[in-house]
């Protein structure tokens, strides 16, 4: 009985491996922002539950500007330039506390950020 020896599969192993390394489909990253959205004249959610170390990420979706500011009394942590349609503005928070915010553009638009171990 003739046993045929078994193709090496090394080399395709390793060019499927290559093309998900170097593909931008095969990103397995995870954003782990929180999203607030400013979309009609207000913060999206209002309150934020993170923990420390978290990421807020808010995104201006109006076709005004909008900033995003430490609320006045609060230690000034957030501080955002204006942001156009479509601009982003990131802060991440190291340590646990509650850190409201406005915009000082339209001083109604506030919201808060709740940052606690869980």
């Amino acid at each position: 009985m003739f046993r045929q020896p078994l193709p090496n599969h090394r080399g395709a192993l390793l060019a499927l491996a290559v093309c998900f390394a170097v593909s931008p489909s095969a990103s397995f990253a995870v954003d782990a922002a929180t999203t607030v959205d400013v979309s009609k004249f207000a913060f999206g959610p209002k309150e934020i539950p993170i923990s420390p170390g978290s990421t807020v990420r808010w995104i201006n979706h109006d076709e005004v500007p909008h900033t995003v500011a430490s609320a006045p009394g609060q230690e000034k942590v957030i501080a955002s330039k204006a942001m156009d349609t479509d601009d982003r503005f990131e802060v991440t928070f190291p340590k646990e506390g509650d850190y409201a915010y406005y915009c000082t553009v339209h001083p109604f638009m506030t919201g808060i950020v709740h940052v606690h171990k869980r």
